[in-house]
């Protein structure tokens, strides 16, 4: 078997497993001795099994092995010969991070990078007191003649349970002469047994070895090695082994007359590379940029059955990026199930307790977007945990629970989704981040407060930190800045507030994909520009009566509330606006982000169009109000504007 071609496999199914082996570690922590401690600790055996079982089919012997010790212990624990406490949860946790580092490396071609003699031995100590089954528990009579006899126990679940005995024979021929099986070779290939079978092996190899090699198969839930003996000729010697074949292990068993019924169900899901969506999103976006094109050489044209043929292209290009768009949106669940094992890491380091709450895991956003944003809400939650909640003495003289409440959440708001971090920790000490800044010589120093704004612009400030002390989570003045600058490169906005003594909240705004948006195109002299619609709320006429002056800023009074006014000429360096005539009236594009709304002020409005993001690298000491650049229908580029840095 060409194990690359399955590598990528068996690594996405890994990290599934794992992610939910560390969830029900986090459950039979909570629980260890209450009633979901029992299904807590056979969802982790389900999955180290399966890890084993894969590992060995590939050829990852460390992976095979570290799971095969892990399962031991597991199976002691779920038999009541183990009790659970704080250092077999930490033998655990320790051993699944392990795991998971030997998964990575034997897919990358490293199967010996990673290290576990002393933890593989640490497992042994803990399973290796695991009490043999007696005999009389089997339901399989031993195979008579020379050598060592091995009785194998598959799993009552086991799928093609002759495909794998057979391999565990193949197995141990690789190690010995396999002289007998029980029941016959031909029929063990027919499944013709339940669980259990028996083999004969001549060998040299010890028990250890013998068992690891059988094991490796996978799905083998228990095995007896007795002592080699020398006994008479068997009484009846085994039929010759048939070779299996691809067609008998797949054959099916023809339906009776009438019943047309397929023996297999189909299929409903495929995996399939991401890379190849990413190809797809590009391909749908070129497709766009030429309907662009194509709908205008139509217009000009003015051929009707033309036009009418490019209306229903365009309506079924429309239909494709719907249908690619979708199969790129993954619940936010995928990355947020790894969050409580960090949580509880962290909390553990720093000895703090802690309530961590997932909420809105069900709502969806693109692939490559949610890959982007794990690290950041990684930083969030690490810096709520050490600098936000505060130890348990702390919050107990302070009348608050001695356990600190965390909430990660996810929420749709139009075309965005929002995600926040809360805590109900001590908030920020804005004095004391005032205090940091005046010395630093960021605001006047005659200031007495801070705005939310201020607030977040200073502590996104490239090492800005009130922390005196560098710890393992935080306290380097990266976190804040590094989402910050993340979530803007995103085409994003971030928001805080934060209560003293009551907590503090993160938000994140982010666009629900990275390639493909509506938006309004904008007018300023010769040049057009793009303003993603999720942000528009409205476009104005600027007649000189909703205009006003406050404290020497101009402002637009639009539906009794009083607007900051931003003119797109001044902020690209182009001279002032003339009119073409005296009844031409500038526009305003009314913006908002979250609760933050200001007037844009532009020549001339000219559409809207579904436009491709292009990432572009700005010039050196280039303007930062845009966030992309797209190819207008005509072909000509187009800047996308970056409302989160206006507002």
């Amino acid at each position: 078997m060409d194990n690359l071609q399955y590598a990528e496999l068996f690594l996405t199914e890994s990290r599934e497993h794992i992610a939910a082996v560390n969830k029900a570690l986090l459950e039979l922590e909570r629980d260890a001795t209450g009633p979901g401690a029992a299904p807590a600790v056979a969802s982790i055996f389900r999955g180290v099994h399966t890890i084993k079982g894969m590992g060995a089919t590939m050829g990852y012997a460390i992976v095979a092995e570290l799971a095969h010790e892990l399962e031991t212990v597991l199976d002691r624990i779920r038999r009541g010969d183990l009790a659970i406490n704080v250092a077999i949860m930490d033998v655990l946790f320790r051993a699944t991070d392990v795991l998971e580092k030997a998964v990575e490396a034997a897919v990358a071609g490293r199967d010996g990078e990673v290290v576990a003699t002393e933890l593989v031995t640490t497992l042994h100590a803990l399973g290796v007191s695991a009490p043999r089954r007696s005999s009389g528990g089997w339901t399989t009579p031993a195979p008579t003649g020379a050598g060592t006899l091995v009785r194998i126990r598959l799993a009552p679940d086991t799928p093609l349970r002759g495909v794998r005995a057979f391999i565990i024979v193949k197995s141990l021929r690789a190690i010995g002469e396999v002289t007998s099986t029980e029941p016959p070779l031909e029929d063990i290939e027919a499944d013709g047994f339940e669980t259990d079978f028996a083999v004969r092996v001549v060998t040299t190899s010890p028990a250890a070895e013998i068992e690891r090699t059988i094991r490796k198969a996978g799905d083998v839930v228990f095995v007896r090695i007795d002592e080699p003996q020398r006994v008479s000729a068997p009484a009846r010697a085994p039929r010759p082994s048939a070779p299996v074949t691809v067609e008998a292990m797949t054959a099916t068993v023809p339906a009776p007359s009438g019943e047309t019924k397929s023996v297999v169900g189909q299929a409903r899901h495929v995996r399939i590379d991401v890379r190849r969506l990413d190809t797809l999103m590009n391909l749908i976006g070129e497709l766009l940029i030429a309907r662009g094109r194509l709908t205008q050489l139509a217009g000009e044209i003015g051929d009707l059955a033309l036009e009418e043929t490019v209306t229903q292209s365009s309506r079924l290009i429309a239909e494709l990026r719907d249908e690619i768009t979708a199969s790129r949106m993954v619940p936010v669940s995928h990355v947020f199930d790894r969050f409580p094992r960090v949580v509880r890491d962290a909390a553990r380091a720093v000895g703090k307790q802690i309530d961590f709450v997932v909420d809105g895991k069900g709502i969806e956003l693109d692939r490559s977007m949610l890959d982007e944003i794990g690290d950041s809400i990684v930083h969030l939650l690490r810096n709520s945990i050490d600098h936000g909640i505060e130890p348990p003495d702390v919050r107990t003289a302070a009348g608050k629970s001695a356990t600190g409440r965390l909430v990660l959440s996810a929420a749709r708001d139009r075309s965005a989704v929002v995600i926040k971090v809360s805590d109900d920790g001590k908030g920020i000490d804005r004095e004391r981040v005032l205090a940091r800044a005046k010395r630093d010589g960021l605001v006047d120093a005659n200031r007495t407060d801070l705005t939310e704004d201020e607030l977040l612009r200073l502590l996104a400030r490239p090492g800005f930190s009130t922390v005196d002390k560098v710890t393992d989570l935080s306290g380097r003045g990266v976190g804040v800045d590094a989402v910050y600058t993340r979530v803007r490169a995103l085409g994003g906005a971030m928001d805080i507030r934060s209560v003293p003594g009551q907590g503090t909240t993160m938000v994140l705004r982010l666009p629900l994909t990275l390639a493909i948006m509506r938006a309004l195109l904008v007018r300023v002299s010769a040049e057009v520009y793009a303003i993603p619609l999720a942000h528009v709320s409205e476009t104005i006429e600027l007649h000189p009566d909703v205009l006003r002056t406050v404290k020497g800023r101009e402002v637009l009074l639009a539906r009794d509330e009083v607007l900051p006014l931003m003119r797109l000429r001044d902020l690209v360096g182009l001279p002032a606006y003339q009119a073409p005539s005296e009844i031409a009236l500038e526009h305003v594009v009314v913006i908002d982000l979250g609760d933050r709304r200001a007037g844009l002020v532009i020549d001339e409005l000219t559409g809207q169009e579904e436009i491709v993001v292009k990432q572009y690298d700005a010039v050196r000491d280039g303007l930062p109000f845009f966030g992309g650049a797209t190819l207008l229908g005509d072909g000509t580029p187009s800047l996308i504007v970056d409302v989160s840095s206006l507002l």
